[in-house]
């Protein structure tokens, strides 16, 4: 028996609650894995708290991150004892993920925790630091240098904000972030962040075409936010574009793009290809230490996820938050 937590949908309604399970509800899969720690997510907090449609097939066991040891494995993948991470693919949604303390999966989903990276490190840094490094080798791919101007940071105290801020300032870019949270200045500033804007101030609907004022961008807003980034970007920049807290649709005009030639970059961290995986978290590694991570991360244990999910999309909750398994 391992412990889970288990959303269901029936006549009793939408529930997660945390439960005992054995291996006869572990779902198909050429790998089973013994969890030593997951993540709390946005979209795990949407999960279950059942606010969207995330989770497609009940029961499940939600996580959309995970790294542990490898238990078993029928392909030639993996050797038993290796230590594996786990970002997206449907994992939390339509196959049961991380928030257990056994998991089976697809080999082809897996990569080899990174080297210099411990367990609990990787977890720390989840899809939301990688989604962030996707969005900073977007900038990067698109010729967007520290020389050129400054980077705005959109949704600055969620994960992925956090991580944008902390590796672009890393990476030597001056980074401005938006925040409707002031009260958490210093600990944006401490991240690296230079100057801070009230998200009012790009929340709301702007003109198409504004002043230039950042060369690149990491949003993870949409809606009227990404509509006036896009606005207030310099020629030739590049906006990566990675989610929708604020909303998914995009009230823009093509101005930015005929008139400026910017280019929005749009960030899928759910299927990405292997190779750009293995990229993205060898980037990380290089770039991340104990200290970044320790000014971000949050720990907690299965027993406090469901109450965290509601803090989460509350707004309560800031940076990243680690859920240990062991």
């Amino acid at each position: 028996m391992f412990k889970a937590i288990q959303i269901n949908k029936d006549d009793q309604g939408y529930r997660a609650e945390l439960t005992q399970l054995d291996d006869s509800a572990l779902p198909e899969g050429d790998v089973t894995v013994k969890v030593h720690y997951s993540t709390l997510n946005y979209k795990d907090g949407l999960a279950l708290t059942g606010k969207a449609p995330v989770v497609r097939r009940f029961p499940l066991t939600p996580g959309i991150d995970l790294v542990g040891t490898v238990e078993s494995c029928s392909s030639e993948a993996f050797a038993v004892g290796d230590t594996v991470l786990l970002n997206g693919f449907g994992v939390g949604e339509v196959h049961s993920g991380g928030l257990a303390q056994r998991a089976r999966l697809n080999s082809d989903w897996l990569i080899p925790l990174p080297e210099g990276l411990s367990g609990q490190q990787a977890m720390s840094i989840g899809t939301a630091g990688y989604t962030a490094m996707l969005c900073v080798q977007a900038l990067q791919r698109n010729g967007v240098t520290p020389d050129q101007g400054d980077i705005l940071v959109t949704g600055a105290n969620g994960g992925v904000g956090s991580f944008a801020i902390g590796l672009l300032s890393r990476l030597g870019y001056r980074v401005i972030v938006s925040t409707g949270r002031p009260e958490e200045a210093d600990y944006l500033k401490q991240l690296g962040a230079a100057d801070i804007i009230e998200r009012r101030l790009l929340s709301e609907p702007g003109k198409p075409l504004q002043k230039e004022q950042w060369a690149g961008a990491v949003d993870s807003v949409g809606s009227h936010t990404l509509a006036n980034v896009l606005a207030g970007t310099r020629y030739g920049g590049t906006v990566a574009a990675c989610g929708l807290a604020q909303g998914a649709d995009l009230p823009a005009t093509v101005m930015p793009f005929i008139l400026r030639g910017i280019t929005l970059a749009g960030v899928d961290s759910v299927m990405r290809p292997k190779a750009d995986r293995l990229a993205a978290w060898k980037q990380l590694a290089e770039l991340v230490d104990a200290e970044m991570l320790a000014g971000i991360t949050r720990e907690i244990g299965l027993e406090q996820v469901i109450e965290t999910a509601s803090d989460l999309l509350a707004g309560k909750v800031r940076g990243r938050i680690v859920v240990a398994l062991d």
